[in-house]
């Protein structure tokens, strides 16, 4: 008998990817099929196994990839195939999620489910924007309500009057369409045209935006900014609070969209600072690290290892690389004893002295010429210099090692290729302009991006968009493609890239989101 399916029915909070829950990325991580939603980011979707079947069943107001009866059936076919499914909804699959309806539907077919709560919008799209659903100065209470409920039924199955009158705060989902409707309800029923509104759209993302009011004028605020859907409507004194209460349009990159053109290995650390300052990171692997199929020299190398004086590394990758072969070939850094160790930056030293090693030499500007200058008082003509690193890496490095008398064994470990899958989504964003800075970490992301968009969408980019470069090699090179180098970092280092960025964000006055006047 084969293995009977299971399905998890999980929640996938508001839209931060830092909400989603560790037991929903767990369960991705494993699922065999993933059946997903619109609203569902893709970064929560890059959690997901890469072997595993994705189908999505997103809706748009009066479209649908499949009727909910479709996906009822879906989900039972794929446990009936004895899969493992991870149903995928936006916030919480029991809050207005038709998850008890697939529930049901699986219970009725002799399949097991879990369930898997998720962060609701109701609460957590307003505290995003200051707004309390909750507060002992202002109620005690509050009630979360559909606001896709159509006017014209015959019966509502919204008792108007109760919570007109009853409750402190309401908060209505799936609203905007219906707006006019809701407002008109609870005048109609006793609540003081008076009280104020907000409704916030793309909430907990860096693209939310804040539009307030009262009963009586925020369908006319609405229809004047072209406020669309998706938005959480928020009813309630409460609402006055988001004045005092609002944090994240505080954040010093709030609002602002950055393309990270690393590869996608390295792009994590960058990708998550920006968020935390509330910008919003879009990923662009301009480069795949590739390392070589033969490393026949590298393994010489090791065979000879305490002849060498000196071990310079130029990268993280190169450290990352080398110790990975050391190990494969049942070596260990003991091996290293003796040899003075260069790192070209921070990062490289970092990664080093995670092994246990201690950097002998980190230059003050963290480029070749950088090492150049460290290591023309320390390094001895008849020395002997082993140099792990790229492909394709420029010669300065070698070259003037050997014009002192310095005996050096370049090893090229890996090389930097251009990226073959970017999204169609992504790449007509930025081609569009649709972002605020395009970063670029060296000359091979450089190379590599202008393969990808092509060379003559750079005059239109340059019009559009505020170019950030590491540090002058990677300048001259976006330089030489034609880009405009806007910004470059003091200290040829991510952090210090980042802080370019955000020194030039402030000068900019930080355009804040907010149609509230």
């Amino acid at each position: 008998m084969g293995k009977k399916g299971f399905v998890y029915l999980i929640g996938a909070g508001p839209g931060d990817p830092g909400l989603f829950t560790l037991k929903g990325k767990s369960i991705l991580e494993k699922a065999e099929v993933v059946v997903y939603d619109r609203l569902v980011g893709n970064e929560i979707m890059s959690y997901a196994n890469p072997q595993a079947e994705l189908i999505y069943v997103g809706k748009i107001s009066g479209q649908h990839a499949l009727s909910q009866e479709q996906i009822n059936e879906l989900l039972v076919k794929k446990a009936g195939e004895g899969k493992t499914v991870a149903r995928l909804k936006g916030g919480d699959p029991f809050l207005y999620g038709r998850g008890g309806e697939e529930a049901q539907h699986l219970r009725e077919h002799g399949f097991d489910f879990e369930v898997v709560p998720g962060i609701t919008s109701a609460i957590a799209v307003p505290a995003y924007a200051g707004i309390p659903v909750t507060h002992r100065d202002a109620t005690s209470s509050f009630a979360v309500i559909t606001g896709h409920e159509k006017p014209g039924k015959t019966e509502s199955s919204i008792k108007w009057k109760e919570i007109a009158n009853g409750i402190g705060t309401l908060v209505f989902l799936m609203g905007v369409e219906n707006l006019p409707y809701i407002c008109e309800n609870l005048v109609k029923n006793g609540k003081d045209p008076q009280t104020p509104v907000a409704l916030i759209r793309w909430g907990t993302l860096p693209e939310q935006e804040v539009l307030t009011g009262s009963l009586d004028n925020i369908v006319e605020k609405v229809r004047k900014a072209s406020f669309k859907p998706p938005a959480v409507i928020v009813v309630g004194d409460v609402v006055d609070l988001r004045d005092e209460l609002k944090w994240v349009e505080n954040k010093a990159l709030w609002g602002k969209r950055i393309v990270v053109t690393r590869s996608r290995a390295q792009a994590s650390k960058l990708l998550e600072k920006i968020r935390e300052l509330g910008g919003s990171a879009i990923e662009f692997p301009s480069i795949i690290i590739q390392k070589e199929s033969k490393l026949d020299s590298l393994y010489n190398a090791f065979h000879n290892i305490g002849s060498y004086d000196w071990l310079i590394f130029t990268s993280v990758n190169a450290v990352e690389i080398f110790f990975e072969e050391l190990l494969k070939k049942e070596l260990d850094i003991r091996n290293l004893k003796g040899i003075h160790l260069c790192a070209i930056g921070p990062a490289t030293r970092s990664s080093l002295e995670s092994r246990g090693l201690k950097v002998d030499v980190v230059p003050d500007e963290y480029r070749a010429e950088g090492i150049i200058e460290e290591l023309g008082q320390r390094i001895r003509p008849g020395q002997w210099v082993l140099l792990p690193r790229a492909r394709g890496a420029r010669g300065i490095l070698p070259d003037t090692l050997r014009q002192w008398g310095v005996h050096v064994n370049e090893v090229h470990l890996y090389q930097a290729e251009a990226a073959k899958t970017v999204s169609k989504e992504t790449l007509d964003k930025i081609i569009a302009g649709d972002i605020d800075y395009l970063t670029f970490t060296s000359s091979s992301t450089v190379s590599n991006f202008v393969k990808i968009i092509g060379r003559e969408k750079i005059p239109a980019l340059n019009r559009e968009v505020k170019v950030a470069c590491i540090g002058p090699i990677t300048a001259n090179t976006a330089i030489e493609y034609g880009f405009t180098v806007d910004i470059m970092a003091r200290e040829y280092t991510i952090n210090s890239l980042l802080e370019a960025i955000v020194e030039d964000a402030a000068k900019a006055g930080c355009q804040k989101r907010d149609a509230r006047r």
